[in-house]
């Protein structure tokens, strides 16, 4: 269900109820394309059933579903035509059109041509824990969390979100344990794998990537002193979990071991869902909440440093 993680925390301030978030984000369900329209983004079923919840609660845990589709014409389909347009308009006139003109037959020729392009779908997951007033989106890059972000803000007034920031940062917290020699000078709960990548400071230095490669070495550990700090480092959770890291706390490739995914457990419909959602939330909670003890806590954010109760983590 979530195979790239960006966290974010929730200020103290915002709540809400399962049914006045399902009447939010109803007021932006999904609706496919309009024949000359290029994109739609709207909320749609988790579950994949029609006229189903936009919300779905499992065990405390909250999840939604955005669905983004979009639709593209080739451009070099669009300079063709428009080239072929130019050509004509030259010929039968004796005038050749300027760049404003050129441009606005662009936009009609992409007009004109969009309902016959075929439309490409898209789906990110979004979980929200409510207790520990976390919420994680399922996307590999910061352009579609930001798409997501700002769906979530313009549906839930009041919605205030923050990522996940560390004492240490994760850059730092990643060369320490690749320098480490002793696996006691590890955190508790991580294991370094078999992936890595190192980059330089300086833009001309090349980056060294390491896959499949035992990383406890004497290379690896020369490369980061000489300066090539690590940008991804592939890393297991207790056994139950591995993932690679990133210098922005993202979580990407997440994969559950030891069987425990739904299909292993003979779950389907309805059931394979919640368990899914009981599986993947009930590893990520503890997952991320140990990567961030392990780089020296929790950076809060104002609002939430100045409450009583601090950070859930």
């Amino acid at each position: 269900m979530f195979k790239n993680v960006m966290a974010y925390r929730i200020g103290p301030n915002w709540v809400a109820t399962v049914p006045e978030i399902e009447t939010a984000l109803a007021a932006n369900r999904f609706v496919e394309c309009s024949p000359g329209q290029d994109k739609s983004v709207g909320w749609t079923e988790p579950r994949g059933v029609a006229h189903g919840p936009l919300l779905e609660s499992v065990g405390g845990q909250w999840i939604a579903k955005l669905l983004i589709e979009t639709k593209a014409v080739p451009s070099s389909v669009v300079k063709r035509k428009a080239e072929l347009q130019a050509k004509d308009i030259e010929e039968k006139t004796g005038r050749k059109p300027g760049k404003k003109e050129q441009r606005e037959m662009r936009e009609d020729i992409l007009h004109s041509l969009l309902p016959q392009a075929f439309a490409k779908q898209g789906a990110v997951m979004v979980w929200i824990n409510p207790k520990d007033r976390l919420l994680a989106i399922d996307a590999g890059s910061t352009s579609k969390a930001d798409e997501v972000i700002t769906q979530l803000v313009r549906a839930l007034p009041g919605l205030d979100l923050n990522l996940l920031q560390t004492a240490m940062s994760p850059q730092t917290g990643m060369a320490a344990w690749l320098l480490a020699t002793d696996p006691h000078e590890l955190p508790p709960a991580l294991s370094v794998e078999k992936e890595c990548v190192l980059k330089s400071g300086a833009e001309d230095q090349p980056m060294v990537k390491y896959t499949r490669h035992v990383l406890n070495t004497d290379e690896v550990r020369k490369h980061v002193r000489d300066g090539k700090l690590p940008t991804q480092l592939g890393l297991s959770w207790e056994g139950k979990a591995s993932f690679v890291l990133t210098d922005n706390l993202q979580f990407k490739k997440v994969s559950f071991l030891d069987g425990t995914e739904p299909e292993a457990i003979g779950t389907e419909g309805d059931d394979k869902f919640d368990a899914d959602v009981v599986l993947s939330t009930g590893m990520l909670g503890p997952l991320i909440k140990d990567v961030v003890t392990a780089l020296g806590g929790e950076n809060v954010f104002a609002e939430a440093a100045s409450s009583e109760e601090g950070p859930p983590f």
